[in-house]
């Protein structure tokens, strides 16, 4: 029975495949037949092998292929034909195993030998399941129920997914901090390795590492390369990634040989071969068509074949030889033949279609093998159609043989170097095109026209190679070419030539010699560079005599915000080439052209002008780099820093002569807020027993300011001048008033100003102020709530989250995962919330409150006093059955009020009910007043607050005090944005 049904499943599938085949793949020339409603409803219900097996069927139904050769026979090409440029990565397109098919259809290259690859080791953290997690996990595993009706079918239950927030999957993993020893191991090992980055595979694509040992790799992505790397060396330790990096081999390394580009390009036909124009040596064969015309007495146009025995059947003057003959001559004997035999008559010959002839592309051939071309066609056509040359096929020696002799001889250079195509001769039926390997071969790098691997023919001198490659370019060296070859002892040596002197030109090349060109050094001598805020930035020629003045002649030459009192100049000091560093003042260069400011330019002076808007570390920090690489034991780094209230403090280098005054100068001058009375300056020195001490010199900056010679110290390497700050100088302070006052608004207040002077300047409250919900606020309190109340998983209420569910389990002996999830619902609410600052105030107090009382409150910056109006109303929240407002009397209790809300809950914690006063302060039930909740006193503006009741989830102060938190906050924003 399986077999019938099996068989009849086969015999199925196979009608539906041929009723697709035959309806969706007939040819379009043919009756097409369109499939049915049924046939696609048929399709759309088989499985996917069915699928798939009936759309290959139908793809191979279609279309016929035959392997592919190395052989082209029998190829047709019409001529003319030109060359469409193909990619650049022609050779990586065409070559499948240069790349791999990846997500959604993306080709993904590689690795090959010789690519270069960059490797990254990060050090894993490890990681284990929180004991908690696990605990639950085991007990789903345990309450996991077997499905009725199918025996042996269980029911999983599902654990709990997620990428964020409580119960998610960072929470589900602990991290582990490795041992001291272990991590030194691990850096050290992945310092090993990254030192040698990047990495390049070798010949036959092997990565080799000695820590790791040889791993072969050619053939892979990055993707498998990586996953290699991981999985064989076992690197659990280690997160592996390696990346192949897209360099270019340079210099001589990345030479091409010339030429070989000319057939990077695919044939294409753009033109019928009837209009191009016949020239007249053309040779006339079997195959050919011509068009002939009389005129005259006789008329009659004609379009005539010429046979396989070589002639021309004329219906008018009967059969002419015409193979083997120029289609000139051949117009000539035509005309002879019909001025003799018909009278008064003219005759126009002009040539039809050509015939196609067999021609053989042999030797280092991209595809050898015969080809059938246009009867126009010449050796660069057969060329093209056969792919081109091989690199180790020879460019200049390519042959053209007829009846076993050599009729001529192709030098491709010929033709790309000077457009000659006089060797291009035109192809005859059998004609051989035969491609010798490649010769003698030279090649030039560096800076010419044309680098590139050349071949030899005639050329023996490096003067011959130099025009091949198109001459030197304008910043060539011909002075210090070098030329590496290989001697007869099979030694690679270098030889320096001179191309400037005839002797250098006319050296003898060798066959694998290597030219290198140098550049000139990217050095300017005569010359003085400008950078910075100008409007001109750039080099200028040096002339003997200039000075400072004549580079910058004008203020306009700079920008409006550059510094004009301080102007760097880097110059170089001969014969060593040590880096001096100075600074001039250019505002009085210009105003005293003949003072020492105008100093006198020198050659490769780089000048520097500043922006007194931004910092100038970007130029500075290089240079002082420069000069502590040249300074020694007995020549300290020339340095000095300025710090404090000054416009751009930092490190500036030490001039010689400087002075206090030339490093507030470097500094753009004294800030604002600098006092100026006195300043500091610290002096480090090297003592008689060698230790480095420090000296405080006092400044004083009004005389220093006013010239004073002795003040004016002279600075000495290191020094460190400390601008001081004017006593109680800051920032200008403000506080808020809003709500019911007479005067709302910011007001500037000095150090230590009160409330009540503040309250005072405000004009006091109005009418209709409620004084007792006054909402003070703080920036200082909002930050310290913030960090005590709000931080991160290492905030203790975390912590003691699950100290609570672990000692409630302990305690009843259940489940302890409500009793989480609702501590985890809590710390999630009191994360949201945002903090308040809000600081508990008796507003009437405060105004009335003597001068340096406790109750004269002192304001700081960012204060905030809001005074709400009248009141008339009692809120109710929590676990009540309606969280609403009342209308105040005063002859209701808290009781009242809550059951005028519903009364509580099943979940209200009764024993704890408290009223948040409109002043933000907190009256317990603990107190005598509550003990029987009928003689509370409740107020206009009061918060009656009913809890959750968590006695189930112990201990529970602690739930008691998350709960707090998370009304009184959602109290307090309730005033704040209640304005």
């Amino acid at each position: 029975m399986l077999r019938t049904r099996l068989a009849n499943q086969i015999s199925w599938l196979a009608a539906i495949a041929s009723l697709f085949v035959f309806g969706l793949a007939v040819s379009p020339v043919s009756s097409a037949q369109t499939p049915s409603a049924d046939q696609i409803e048929m399709f759309q219900n088989m499985n996917p092998e069915q699928q798939q097996a009936i759309m290959e069927a139908m793809g191979s139904s279609g279309s016929s292929t035959s392997p592919r050769t190395g052989v082209r026979s029998d190829r047709k090409l019409d001529f003319p034909s030109t060359v469409r440029p193909r990619n650049q990565n022609k050779n990586d397109e065409n070559d499948e195993d240069a790349f791999a098919s990846g997500a959604n259809g993306v080709r993904k290259s590689r690795l090959k030998a010789g690519d270069t690859v960059l490797l990254t080791l990060e050090i894993r953290q490890l990681k284990r399941r929180a004991p908690e997690i696990e605990e639950k996990e085991r007990r789903g595993q345990a309450a996991s129920s077997r499905q009725p009706g199918i025996p042996g079918s269980t029911v999983q239950v599902p654990q709990p997914t997620g990428t964020s927030g409580p119960g998610g999957n960072e929470q589900r993993q602990e991290v582990l901090d490795r041992s001291s020893d272990d991590r030194l191991r691990l850096e050290q090992f992945r310092e090993r390795v990254l030192r040698r980055n990047p990495y390049k595979l070798d010949k036959w694509g092997i990565l080799n590492i000695a820590e790791l040992g040889p791993i072969p790799l050619a053939g892979l992505t990055d993707e498998e390369a990586t996953q290699r790397l991981t999985a064989e060396l076992r690197l659990d330790d280690f997160i592996v990634s390696l990346t192949r990096l897209p360099l270019k081999p340079l210099g001589a390394e990345g030479l091409k040989p010339f030429g070989y580009d000319l057939f990077a390009g695919t044939p294409s036909t753009f033109a019928p071969a009837t209009d191009v124009p016949v020239p007249a040596e053309y040779v006339v064969g079997p195959g050919d068509r011509l068009q002939i015309q009389l005129m005259g007495n006789t008329k009659g146009r004609y379009e005539l074949v010429v046979g396989r025995d070589g002639r021309l059947n004329f219906p008018e003057l009967g059969p002419i030889a015409v193979s083997g003959q120029r289609f000139d001559d051949v117009r000539n004997t035509i005309e002879t033949r019909v001025s003799e035999q018909l009278s008064n008559t003219q005759v126009a010959v002009s040539m039809g279609e050509l015939r196609s002839i067999r021609v053989f592309v042999l030797g280092d051939a991209e595809m050898p093998g015969s080809y059938t071309v246009s009867g126009l066609s010449t050796i660069t056509n057969a060329l093209f159609v056969s792919g081109g040359v091989k690199l180790i096929g020879s460019l200049r020696t390519i042959q053209l043989k007829r009846a076993g002799r050599t009729v001529s001889t192709l030098d491709l250079y010929d033709l790309l170097l000077k457009g000659d195509t006089s060797a291009d001769v035109r192809l005859l039926p059998g004609d051989v095109i035969f491609i010798p390997p490649v010769g003698a071969t030279a090649s030039i790098a560096g800076e010419v026209r044309r680098p590139a691997i050349y071949e030899l023919k005639q050329e023996t001198t490096t003067a011959d190679l130099l025009r091949l490659a198109g001459g030197l370019l304008p910043d060539a060296d011909p002075t210090l070419v070098t030329l590496e070859r290989v001697n007869e002892q099979r030694q690679r040596i270098i030889v320096d030539v001179n191309l400037a002197v005839a002797a250098g030109r006319n050296r003898a090349l060798e066959s694998g010699d290597i030219l290198r060109v140098p550049t000139i050094r990217p050095v300017l001598n005569d010359a003085v560079v400008v950078s910075g805020h100008v409007h001109r930035p750039g080099a200028y020629q040096f002339t003997p005599g200039m000075r400072l003045a004549g580079l910058l002649p004008s203020m306009d030459d700079l920008e409006p915000s550059a510094d004009q009192r301080y102007v760097l100049v880097r110059r170089e000091v001969p014969p060593d080439r040590r880096i001096q560093v100075f600074s001039a003042n250019l505002e009085e260069a210009l105003a005293r052209p003949e003072s020492a400011a105008n100093f006198e330019l020198a050659p490769r002076d780089r000048i520097f002008v500043f922006d007194r808007e931004s910092g100038r570390d970007r130029i500075i920090e290089p240079l002082m780099r420069e000069l502590q690489l040249q300074s020694r034991i007995d020549e300290p780094t020339p340095e000095v820093s300025v710090a404090g209230k000054i416009k751009v403090p930092g490190k500036y280098p030490l001039e010689p002569g400087m002075r206090v005054s030339d490093l507030l100068r470097a500094g753009g001058s004294l800030d604002e807020a600098a006092y100026g009375g006195q300043a500091e300056l610290t002096r480090y020195q090297i003592a008689s027993d060698g230790t480095r001490q420090a000296e405080l010199i006092e400044i004083d900056l009004r005389r220093v300011l006013d010239g004073d010679p002795s003040s004016n110290l002279a600075l000495r390497p290191f020094d460190y001048l400390m601008i001081k700050e004017v006593p109680l100088w800051a920032v200008q302070e403000e506080v808020e008033i809003r709500g019911e006052v007479r005067f709302p608004g910011r007001y500037p207040i000095h150090r230590g100003e009160t409330l009540r002077s503040v309250m005072a300047r405000a004009g006091g409250l109005t009418e209709l102020a409620f004084a007792e919900g006054a909402v003070f606020t703080r920036d200082e309190l909002k930050e310290r709530e913030r960090k005590k109340q709000f931080g991160d998983s290492r905030n203790p209420y975390g912590i003691r989250s699950r100290q609570a569910s672990l000692m409630s389990a302990q305690e009843t002996g259940k489940d302890a995962g409500q009793a989480l999830a609702v501590g985890q619902s809590l710390l999630a609410s009191l994360r949201d919330a945002k903090p308040v600052g809000r600081l508990v105030i008796d507003l009437d107090r405060s105004i009335s409150a003597r001068a340096g009382s406790e109750n004269d409150i002192v304001l700081k910056g960012g204060d905030r006093l809001l005074v709400p109006r009248v009141v008339q109303e009692v809120t109710v929240i929590g676990e009540v059955q309606s969280a609403t407002s009342h209308l105040y009397r005063n002859n209701l209790s808290r009781d009242d009020y809550i059951g005028m809300s519903g009364g509580l809950t099943p979940r209200a914690d009764e024993k704890h009910i408290y009223v948040v006063r409109a002043d933000g302060s907190v009256v317990a039930r603990s107190s005598n007043a509550w003990f029987s909740g009928r003689g509370s006193e409740i107020k206009s503006g009061d918060t009656i607050v009913a809890p959750l009741d968590t006695e189930r989830m112990r201990p529970l102060p602690f739930w008691i005090a998350v709960t707090t938190i998370i009304y009184n906050l959602s109290i307090a924003a309730a005033a704040v944005n209640s304005f």
